[in-house]
């Protein structure tokens, strides 16, 4: 399929419904942004060459796509025929995707190749059956069951609104078909706007044949418009996400309340428990269990180890095999040897923790220098180390292998191996000093 079909991806609004500052189509979902899910649907569906057509102002947002700038919003006929001049001299056929539909998947973007080539035809309409058309334009259908025109709400007739199936803006035609019918478009408004959903009457209108397929699934093929349909789509999302994961052999507790970005790579056995939140490139490795209550960020969790309840892993995490990384305790490029226990309610940011180390209650790494400029600092804590509650290690500083951190400690130099250190003061007490000061207190009152 890929050598005779390419896409363009329609890309370049605002999305003023949206309310935001972001183009809608930049908008993040479940780790990608929205068009992006667009254009891996397409990859997935075999086809290589990708063109997003985006505006002037986010033309510079897209790896690995060429990008044709549409310099002017005059609707999606010219959004489509700005791409004409990467797209002009390829062969076979070419897929007009709308970059709002997230939900779109390479099965359905394969089935509307099919039924457009085994039509012979100069294209294909794909079309769904919303619980409520709205203002869709609905397709009308001739004895054949082809397309014989699409119908916009408003100019619709009373029979014409009752019908079911409207379209869905995503179309592919034939080449040698497409560039020239587009040429013909005219404008609808004041503003010269073209509408790419007219080349299909004038193809019909030319005796050309256009053929009808039908998503099977409404919400897979409906654009984005607002937030509220964003949140509606994400969990659809996160559903179809969490299923795979549970197909391959994942333990999900509970699905509705785990959310997990399209690109986290989770192993089978390992086990997910409620409220946890997989972001980025985050790994999970056999064995390993999260939660409840906890967020990673493109953090690599091994085997057999144990996250959260209510941990935050930051970018650069590494937990080895059997590692521990207990109740509130948050890590931020810290790598963690092999069967070392960080239990509870510790930040160790730019540390390296060696194996089978215990790192005790309430240890932090003062990683950030007061002085401006400089570098953060490296803890390099090492092998078989017991730190003890309540430690601060003032980076940058190495703690050597099986050394010993007495309670309370701010270590400021490095410890060699095998040594005992930090001993602050102990306890003075100044008996009967609050009463000396103050009085014993009337308890008959």
């Amino acid at each position: 399929m890929s050598d005779d079909l390419a896409a363009v991806v329609m890309a370049g609004g605002l999305g003023t419904r949206m309310k935001s500052a972001t183009p809608k189509h930049l908008h993040p979902l479940l780790g990608r942004r929205m068009v992006d899910w667009v254009v891996r649907a397409a990859r997935d569906a075999g086809v290589e060459r990708v063109v997003v057509v985006a505006s002037p102002e986010t033309a510079d947002s897209f790896d690995g796509v060429e990008v044709a700038v549409q310099r002017e919003p005059l609707g999606t006929g010219d959004a489509v025929r700005s791409a004409h001049d990467a797209l002009g001299a390829a062969r076979g056929d070419v897929l007009v995707l709308n970059g709002d539909v997230p939900a779109l998947t390479a099965e359905l973007v394969r089935a509307l190749v099919e039924t457009h080539r085994g039509s012979g035809g100069a294209g294909a309409v794909l079309s769904f059956e919303p619980d409520d058309a709205r203002a869709y334009g609905r397709v009308v259908r001739d004895g054949d069951g082809r397309l014989a025109r699409i119908v916009e709400a408003a100019d619709a007739s009373p029979a014409e609104l009752a019908l079911g199936e409207a379209n869905s803006g995503i179309y592919v035609f034939r080449a040698e078909k497409l560039w020239p019918v587009l040429d013909r478009l005219a404008p609808h408004n004041a503003q010269g706007e073209l509408y790419v959903t007219d080349t299909l009457g004038l193809l019909v209108g030319g005796g050309d044949v256009v053929a009808v397929h039908t998503a099977p699934v409404a919400w897979e093929v409906e654009g984005i418009n607002t937030r509220v349909e964003l949140a509606f789509v994400a969990a659809r999302l996160r559903d179809r996400i969490n299923e795979a994961h549970m197909l391959a052999g994942v333990t999900i507790v509970d699905p509705a309340t785990t959310w997990i970005d399209a690109d986290v790579r989770i192993e089978a056995d390992a086990t997910i428990n409620p409220f946890t939140v997989l972001r980025g490139v985050t790994t999970v490795a056999t064995g390993a269990e999260i939660g409840p209550h906890v967020v990673a960020l493109d953090a690599a969790i091994g085997r057999d180890v144990d996250v959260g309840p209510f941990a935050y892993l930051r970018p650069g995490t590494v937990l080895g095999e059997g590692a521990k990384a207990g109740t509130f305790v948050e890590l931020k490029k810290a790598r963690v040897g092999a069967r070392t226990k960080v239990p509870h309610l510790t930040y160790l940011g730019d540390a390296e923790i060696g194996e089978d180390t215990n790192i005790a209650a309430g240890n932090i790494t003062a990683n950030f220098p007061h002085q401006p400029g400089l570098p953060k600092g490296t803890t390099r804590i090492g092998r078989n180390v017991r730190t003890g509650v309540d430690n601060v290690f003032n980076a940058p500083v190495d703690i050597g292998d099986d050394a010993w951190i007495a309670p309370g400690s701010v270590i400021t130099d490095d410890v060699p191996a095998g040594s005992f250190a930090g001993f602050p003061p102990r306890q003075e007490t100044k008996e009967g000093w609050v009463y000396d000061k103050h009085g014993k207190p009337d308890r008959d009152r």
